[in-house]
């Protein structure tokens, strides 16, 4: 049993739970060997004694152990221990897309298609590796606090041999593909239907199929012709519609045929939105959409029967399983004759019915008015009150309608008598009956003054900043690499331009780093002898920080013992990289410290020309001179956490960063002085705690 406090491998020390799933829980532990955070999933006690259960979070790690992409969450190690079986997991801290959706109601058309482009280039790093994940749905896609996309949750991918692989599992029933509900094949284009799904539901805030039972959902997933998102929200663009319903033809071969062509077309979208350049095959007599077949259905029912108390997913269908579909057709014809006999006599005694009513030849009783409606064995929605919102902070505002499965949208108008972030009213009044599952628009005080975000998407990132900073609105920057947006120009942001937003409130700005064409692999150089290690990252492109000693219990002497960046990860050419030597075990009266905390930019007393968004190096070092820590970043604050600090309780902290001094003129307009950089360098003294 994991207890927090306890430690897993010898190494990872488990600081709290985070999450918990069908099949496991995760927790987020320090990696005291690499002295970071992680995660760590572990499998339930329950299912541990049971060899397929645990031969199936084998092959989760295993799926997952060689896939190394930054839209997909890396797996570090696998293990067992005393009966628990865990795998250790890049840490995201974020939410999930599912969370997301529920939280905005539904995404805008950008933001929708950036995160599909984004889960879709994970998609194909495991494509290219021939692994097929096969539950691709908006509860396996993480959302990190940095807006990055990550795929998650390779608990039921396989390995391709071929280019068809056998299915015995299938993935969430409201996203998974006909093929794999019929229990047939899946292969890459099962993928692409699920992203189709996820893209539909990001767009639209709803599944296109929905039923009271798992078995229902699938028969419509096999059967029922996909429904267009522009029928629930009339203005996304024709080009992602189509693209849409390309990834959700019945038909695989119908379908986009790799999520590199799907990803062409999701970019082109941001150019040319309303061209319709979507083209789907001809549908043929194979590809055409057919009902279910008799043992289909029996096996959907057998197969489906309690499984939703264990993972939420539609389980095995029998992948060999009898198609008699000559002898179920036959039968279906005979049912769909006596069906319309049946409805045309029912349509003719109402006729009757309305026409003698029409006329008073029917009269009804009045003791029984209430068994008149033919329209009473309807179902209606599950109805709730509203809940008072009025006049509430928005974060706890949003917290009641969410408890009361209610969803919503913000709207900020600027007030003079309502203080700011406080709701001044509601779509629907507190205490009339609404739907589970509505959306209530909040109108909320953005204070006296509130401003319209300008439209920076495209822009290089110095007309941004201007931009915004002229209207004081913070920023906040993530960065991404992009083969359509040149490097340093704005890919997309939230709010988007023409949103109303209150004046002091954060723009997030996603940045392109250009094309990923530079990219290159980290080798591993643990256990490596400290000029060899070296050399190898700087042959392969890397630039190398100076070497920091440190006690190790693991390494001998003289060995590489920690490396800032995971081997085999892909980062750009000339990234800097730390590393830490070993210096043999710590003698036993050796006095450790540690130093975690927050480092701010530069503030106005230190530069008063600071800018957001310029690039700073970061040097962390004792006052023996050790380097404990060298880094890159151009958004603060920065968080720290290092431990194992010898031979000095205090240090300094080094902010340095080029600055542009511009040119010199005479009166007359001739250049004195030409344009050039300087570098300014700040620097702070620091005291570091006892590491206990």
């Amino acid at each position: 049993m994991v207890k927090i406090g306890m430690m897993i491998g010898e190494r990872y020390e488990v600081l709290e739970k985070i999450g918990t799933g069908g099949m496991s829980d995760v927790y987020k532990a320090k990696d005291h060997k690499l002295n970071r955070f992680v995660a760590v999933k572990v499998l339930k006690q329950e299912f541990a004694e049971n060899a397929n259960f645990v031969s199936k979070f084998k092959i989760e790690a295993q799926a997952a152990a060689g896939l190394m992409h930054p839209n997909i969450v890396n797996v570090y190690d696998v293990g067992e221990e005393n009966g628990t079986n865990y795998i250790v997991m890049e840490l995201v801290e974020g939410i999930t897309l599912k969370k997301y959706i529920e939280k905005k109601a539904r995404l805008s058309v950008k933001e929708a298609v950036t995160i599909a482009i984004q889960i879709g280039m994970g998609i194909e790093a495991a494509h290219n590796n021939h692994i097929i994940h096969r539950d691709i749905k908006p509860q396996n896609v993480i959302i990190s606090k940095e807006g990055k996309v990550k795929v998650t949750d390779f608990g039921i991918a396989k390995a391709a041999t071929s280019n068809t692989i056998t299915s015995n599992v299938m993935g969430s029933v409201h996203y998974t593909s006909p093929e794999q509900a019929r229990g047939g094949y899946s292969d890459e284009k099962s993928d692409i239907y699920s992203l189709g799904i996820t893209l539909f539901e990001m767009l639209t805030g709803r599944v296109p199929f929905n039923g009271e039972t798992t078995v229902a959902i699938a028969i419509k997933q096999i059967q029922e012709e996909m429904p267009s998102p522009r029928e629930y929200v009339d203005d996304i663009p024709v080009s992602v519609e189509q693209i849409v319903l390309k990834c959700t033809q019945k038909s695989p071969d119908r379908r986009y045929q790799s999520m590199g062509a799907l990803i062409e077309d999701l970019k082109k979208t941001f150019i040319t939105p309303d061209e319709d350049f979507v083209k789907i095959k001809e549908e043929d007599e194979f590809g055409a959409t057919r009902p279910v077949t008799h043992d289909e259905l029996e096996a959907l029912k057998k197969n489906t029967r309690g499984s939703e108390d264990l993972t939420g997913d539609l389980p095995k269908v029998n992948p060999n399983q009898k198609d008699d579909d000559s002898e179920y057709d036959s039968k279906m014809d005979k049912l769909t004759t006596i069906l319309a006999i049946f409805m045309g006599a029912a349509i003719l005694v109402i006729a009757i019915f309305l026409i003698g009513k029409g006329i008073g030849a029917i009269k009804l009783g009045k003791d029984n008015p209430e068994k008149i409606p033919i329209s009473e064995s309807i179902e209606k929605p599950e109805q709730i009150v509203m809940p008072a919102v009025v006049g509430k902070d928005f974060d706890d505002a949003v917290k009641i309608l969410e408890k009361n499965k209610l969803k919503y949208t913000v709207k900020y108008q600027e007030s003079d008598t309502v203080a700011k972030d406080k709701v001044i009213s509601a779509s629907v009044n507190e205490g009339l009956k609404v739907d589970v599952g509505a959306e209530i628009v909040l109108n909320v005080s953005s204070g006296s003054t509130s401003v319209i975000v300008p439209d920076v998407v495209g822009k290089n990132y110095k007309e941004a900043n201007e931009a915004l900073m002229k209207l004081n609105l913070k920023i906040s920057i993530n960065q991404e690499y992009s083969d359509t947006v040149p490097e340093g120009n704005i890919i997309s942001q939230f709010p988007e331009g023409g949103e109303k937003t209150p004046e002091d409130s954060t723009v997030l700005l996603v940045v392109s780093q250009g094309a990923a064409e530079n990219l290159i692999k980290v080798p591993n150089v643990l256990g490596k002898d400290n000029d060899e290690a070296v050399l190898l990252l700087t042959e392969a492109g890397f630039t190398v920080n100076p070497v920091a000693p440190v006690y190790d219990n693991v390494f001998p002497e003289g060995q590489i013992c920690y490396q800032s960046l995971e081997a085999d990860k892909e980062v750009a050419k000339g990234t800097a990289i730390d590393l830490h030597a070993s210096m043999g075990p710590e003698p036993p009266d050796t006095v450790l410290y540690r130093f975690n905390g927050s480092i701010n930019a530069p503030s106005t007393a230190e530069d008063p020309d600071f800018e957001s968004g310029t690039k700073v190096e970061i040097v962390i070092a004792g006052t023996d001179g050790k380097i404990l820590q060298s880094t890159w970043t151009t958004s603060f604050p920065v968080s720290v956490n290092i431990s194992n600090i010898s031979g000095t309780n205090s240090g300094t902290i080094t902010l340095s960063y080029e600055v542009k001094i511009p040119a010199e003129k005479d009166a007359s307009g001739n250049i004195i002085t030409e344009e050039k950089k300087e570098t300014k360098v700040i620097k702070r003294e620091v005291n570091f705690d006892i590491d206990n």
